[in-house]
């Protein structure tokens, strides 16, 4: 076969073209969050500190999902009136942007006016007070709240992180082991930052910034008020206090105003963030509960299929990966089965999530049951769930209601719909949508009313960023969002 020399050529004009406006695609993304708070995110994809490659492939992604080519070139010239505007700290979808100038090009004269009126709602937003943050526990959500936190500042407009709390005494030895476990993660990777141990002053210095490692027995032993930290969300990690009444010895401390447990909470709200955060006015409300992994993982779809079909009753099985809970070789647990060696067995345990849900969902109360594996995998999670549902359905209208769902509407960060025919488990680690929707594996029956729906999620990552919705919903630093 003979190969078009001048096709070839032409093909490589353009890839070029498309990466030159890749680089300058990256320039504005940062210019407009270090400079004004700004945060792109393509279909809810992070953008801030992508390189050219990564860009490119998300706008592949992009147009897959919504059936239409998103190019990059577009997403420069928008993202150019977004650099022209005076615009306040803000989260804002520019892969949303461009599907929608595309389906309204014929209403504008120019990219301009289409910018402006898409976010003219920015300008009636109220000023963000920044928020201190204390992280109580440093252990695996700990440590990935504190990345997070810390490679999100930008100009520190909306979350401060501005210490640790731990039980261990943080010697110059301790503090450069802690040092060195936020650096490097053998599931996430290493720190995109910088991290070094400052023994002098009993901190860790992140990214340059200073964040206080403190040393106490207890929530109340702590006077938060002499490092400068005043009205402080503490965020308990720990898993050692899941109750109002031991989770109220935080109130206690100076310089603390809420707090936020990372577990299911026993008489304080259990928070889904997307589902039913609103229901809960932080005006009113010291400590939250965001619920657990799971919960986190089952409710978005779950509203959604309750919303449109209507849930009679069903069954969700959560395929787990193992916790640090489980024992590493065969040894004694209080739980039965749970003391077999987690690297080397697939192990039937309980899990909660299916009346946990009915907290953030009181319509679905008493319809499911639940029951979940704990399997030999370090990170990344599934969870399949067998519903009866009220409704007649098919495979083609429940994966285009879960689309419609990630696509627009109160759900847009909680679901992410996938596309790939090869997706395993390894796939969704470090997504942060708590809830990754397999629409090549959904099943439904003959009489399309028994539904069988796969949703992974990275046990870890996605419920951290969950932690992290829920936080700036209590700290009252949610910026404007488009989305």
């Amino acid at each position: 076969m003979k190969i078009n020399q001048s096709l070839y050529e032409k093909e490589l004009s353009f890839q070029a073209d498309r990466r030159r406006a890749g680089v300058e695609f990256i320039k504005i993304i940062s210019d407009l969050w270090y400079d004004k708070s700004i945060e792109i995110v393509l279909f809810r994809n992070q953008l801030i500190d992508k390189n050219v490659s990564e860009i490119l492939n998300l706008h592949e992604y992009a147009g897959e999902f919504v059936g239409k080519p998103i190019s990059v070139f577009d997403s420069v010239e928008i993202a150019r009136e977004m650099l022209s505007l005076d615009l306040p700290p803000s989260k804002l979808d520019i892969g949303k942007l461009t599907y929608e100038y595309h389906l309204e090009d014929d209403k504008y004269h120019n990219t301009k006016s289409f910018v402006i009126d898409k976010l003219k709602k920015a300008k009636d937003f109220h000023i963000i007070k920044p928020k201190d943050v204390v992280l109580y526990g440093f252990g695996r959500i700990g440590r990935l709240l504190a990345r997070e936190l810390m490679s999100k500042t930008g100009k520190g407009s909306q979350l401060r992180l501005r210490a640790i709390v731990t039980r261990d005494k943080n010697d110059a030895t301790i503090l450069e082991k802690r040092a060195s476990l936020l650096r490097y993660d053998s599931v996430h990777g290493d720190f995109q930052g910088s991290v070094t141990a400052d023994p002098e002053n009993n901190a860790l210095i992140i990214n340059g910034t200073t964040v206080h490692m403190i040393s106490a027995n207890g929530p109340e032993d702590v006077d938060y008020t002499k490092f400068g930290i005043e009205e402080a969300l503490v965020i308990d990690n720990t898993g050692a206090f899941t109750t109002e009444e031991a989770l109220k010895r935080h109130l206690v401390s100076k310089g603390t105003a809420k707090v936020l447990l990372t577990a299911p909470g026993k008489g304080m709200p259990n928070i889904v963030y997307g589902v039913n955060h609103n229901e809960h006015n932080p005006e009113n409300v010291d400590i939250f509960s965001a619920a657990s992994c799971t919960t986190n993982a089952i409710t978005p779809i779950l509203k959604a299929v309750e919303d449109t079909l209507g849930v009679v009753k069903g069954h969700l099985e959560t395929i787990h990966a193992y916790t640090n809970d489980q024992n590493l070789v065969d040894n004694m647990h209080k739980k039965y089965r749970r003391g077999r060696a987690a690297a080397l067995n697939m192990v039937i345990t309980e899990t909660g999530a299916g009346s946990a849900v009915a907290k953030a969902l009181p319509s679905l109360a008493g319809k499911l049951t639940s029951n979940a594996i704990r399997v030999p995998v370090p990170n990344g999670s599934l969870v399949v769930l067998n519903l009866e549902v009220s409704k007649e359905t098919s495979v083609e209208d429940i994966n285009n209601i879960m689309k419609k769902y990630a696509l627009e509407g109160e759900l847009v960060e909680q679901i992410k719909y996938s596309l790939n025919n090869e997706l395993v488990s390894s796939d969704i680690v470090g997504t942060n949508a708590p809830a990754i929707y397999d629409s090549n594996a959904t099943i439904v029956s003959g009489d399309g009313k028994n539904i069988v729906l796969y949703v992974w999620y990275d046990n870890e990552f996605g419920y951290s960023h969950q932690v992290i919705r829920l936080a700036k919903y209590i700290a009252k630093v949610r910026r404007y969002n488009y989305y």
